[in-house]
């Protein structure tokens, strides 16, 4: 058990990660020529499962995409949850 927790744990983290990553680099263009970079499209791989669902769930607000945010306080509360989990 102590290794699924670990385990989630982890993944829990990496995806936090991956999203904050993702987020900041929305804003800038790593290559103008080819906005297809291989770390772009890494992240979008890593991220888009889990932020597709809830962007059908929560509504912009404004010009703000307000998903990542959520979704990171999710993860979060996954990763603190499975804590919880007796062993």
């Amino acid at each position: 058990m102590e290794y699924f927790v670990r385990t989630i744990d982890i993944l829990c983290y990496v995806l936090i990660v991956a999203i904050i990553a993702r987020s900041i680099l929305s804003w800038f263009s790593l290559r103008p020529d080819n906005p297809l970079h291989p770390i772009l499209v890494a992240l979008d791989l890593i991220t888009q499962p889990l932020l597709s669902p809830l962007r059908r769930v929560i509504p912009r607000t404004g010009m703000f995409d307000i998903t990542p945010m959520v979704a990171i306080f999710l993860l979060y509360l996954i990763g603190q949850l499975i804590h919880l989990m007796p062993t």
